[in-house]
């Protein structure tokens, strides 16, 4: 892979973990409820799902599951049901997540994780995005070294991101703001997660 095609690459990686939507949400609200290490583990646990949607196209079965319509569909109405789950729940929280740390009780390590891996292993449009873009970069990378760089340049770069996203949110002068606005995050978050799963419904159908 020469280094035109990687910058082209990573400038590709770097603008899809930038754009806003439930990834983003998601390590916010585990930002909230936990702290920066809530926030960083979330993050690196997506990024790990990113990695696989990477190794996943790299192996061709991207293309196997988008010639298989079954296959595909039945991905994407699981994705489409645990968003619109993770957002029902997100949308009926009386408290948000300050009456939860009021009550001591912050979201644990292990479903920052699970949350961040699923939020990104449950998302046919990374799935979309893999297929539409990546596969340029697939066929350019003819060595074990390329095709490392194939895997590992999207992990990082959203791994690498979505920790800059926790350690801002964290800062002692910008948490508490945010906090006190934890309530209207967790609405935002769930009609986001509820739309972006009636899309994917939509798109099928």
């Amino acid at each position: 892979m020469t280094l035109s095609t990687w910058l082209g690459l990573l400038a590709i990686c770097c603008l899809g973990a930038m754009s806003p939507g439930p990834s983003l949400a998601m390590v916010v609200r585990h930002t909230l409820s936990g702290g920066r290490l809530h926030g960083v583990v979330c993050a690196w646990a997506h990024s790990i799902g990113i990695g696989i949607y990477a190794l996943v196209t790299l192996l061709g079965l991207a293309a196997i599951l988008k010639a298989s319509p079954l296959i595909f569909n039945t991905i994407a109405l699981t994705g489409a049901i645990y968003l619109a789950w993770m957002g029902i729940q997100a949308l009926g929280s009386k408290g948000g997540m300050q009456q939860k740390l009021a009550a001591g009780q912050p979201t644990s390590l292990w479903v920052a994780a699970r949350d961040g891996l699923a939020i990104s292993l449950f998302n046919p449009k990374i799935l979309l995005f893999f297929l539409a873009l990546f596969s340029q970069f697939v066929l350019a990378a003819q060595t074990i070294t390329g095709q490392a760089l194939i895997v590992f340049t999207p992990l990082i770069i959203d791994g690498v991101w979505y920790t800059i996203i926790a350690f801002v949110l964290s800062h002692s002068a910008v948490l508490p703001k945010l906090r006190e606005k934890t309530k209207l995050i967790d609405r935002l978050s769930g009609v986001v997660l509820i739309l972006l799963s009636i899309r994917v419904v939509y798109t099928l159908f």
